[in-house]
């Protein structure tokens, strides 16, 4: 049974400040953790993230990289629809080269749509954004190449683009995919990259999934996958305690799980907060 275990965290509160994520970072990798994972939101929740700061998360995960040598890093995730593919895909080489081959490209539809694409005037038709994701996923694995890439699609052209330098990491980066189970087209998405981050309609950001709809998930992922030979990873998270962590989480890896993802409940105040969150990295990863 093999796990990897790491840091979840926003790009708002404390964490919108680059020393601080910096000073996470590193705290990560000293106590032995294998990854940091950051959120890629503009506004959030409105709402409830008023007078709040933000971040540029490819800002702090640069400060990230330059402050370890090991742990992986990457966007959970980043909204492909929101970005444009060719800025978005310079961005991730820019950051896989600056590691040494670190990054782990998580993406999705993104959301809340109303407020982080509507606020701006931008599409809400989550069909359209769904159409986006998938053409602009395709194009960012053809610029990551280092080849001349021409595309007519219906969202994007390119006309003769060669995007250089090509990312580390090749043919590309890992893209994980993340969507909410039982919802059949993200986890279908899913199966045709590298991992899944699926949220669960019966645990949210912060809760543990039941270990039954896990495994329904695997078994959905396994038949839509045409390589079941090369290695697919499936992330999940929530909180746990050094007391805890192995009853939490040793059913969830029998079931498929290959990412124990340490989150904070979204429904609470911590999750955007240094304190708790730096306690739970120096208490170290769990141990199976």
């Amino acid at each position: 049974m093999t796990m990897r275990f790491s840091i979840n965290i926003p790009n708002f509160g404390d964490f919108a400040d680059a020393h601080t994520v910096a000073r996470v970072a590193t705290a990560a990798e000293e106590s032995g953790w294998d990854g940091l994972f950051l959120w890629d939101h503009v506004v959030h929740h409105k709402q409830s993230r008023v007078g709040q700061p933000f971040g540029d998360p490819w800002m702090l995960m640069t400060a990230a990289a330059l402050a370890t040598s090991r742990i992986q890093l990457g966007p959970l995730v980043t909204p492909v629809a929101r970005r444009r593919p060719e800025q978005l895909a310079r961005q991730v080489a820019t950051l896989d080269g600056l590691s040494g081959g670190r990054v782990i490209f998580g993406a999705g539809l993104g959301g809340p749509i109303d407020d982080e694409f509507g606020s701006f005037g931008d599409e809400t038709d989550p069909r359209v954004l769904a159409e986006r994701l998938d053409e602009g996923l395709d194009l960012m694995a053809a610029y990551w190449s280092g080849v001349t890439v021409n595309h007519s699609g219906k969202h994007y052209r390119a006309d003769e683009v060669q995007l250089l330098p090509a990312t580390v990491q090749q043919p590309r980066p890992p893209v994980w995919i993340a969507g909410y189970w039982p919802r059949k087209a993200p986890m279908r998405r899913a199966a045709r990259w590298d991992g899944a981050v699926p949220l669960f309609a019966s645990a949210n950001h912060g809760e543990a999934p039941p270990v039954e709809e896990l495994r329904e998930l695997v078994t959905f992922i396994k038949a839509q996958r045409d390589d079941s030979t090369t290695p697919y990873d499936v992330i999940v998270g929530g909180i746990t305690t050094p007391a805890n962590a192995r009853s939490v989480i040793e059913p969830l890896a029998e079931a498929g799980a290959t990412w124990w993802d340490e989150r904070q409940h979204i429904r609470g105040t911590d999750f955007y907060r240094l304190g708790p969150i730096l306690e739970r990295i120096e208490q170290g990863p769990p141990t199976l």
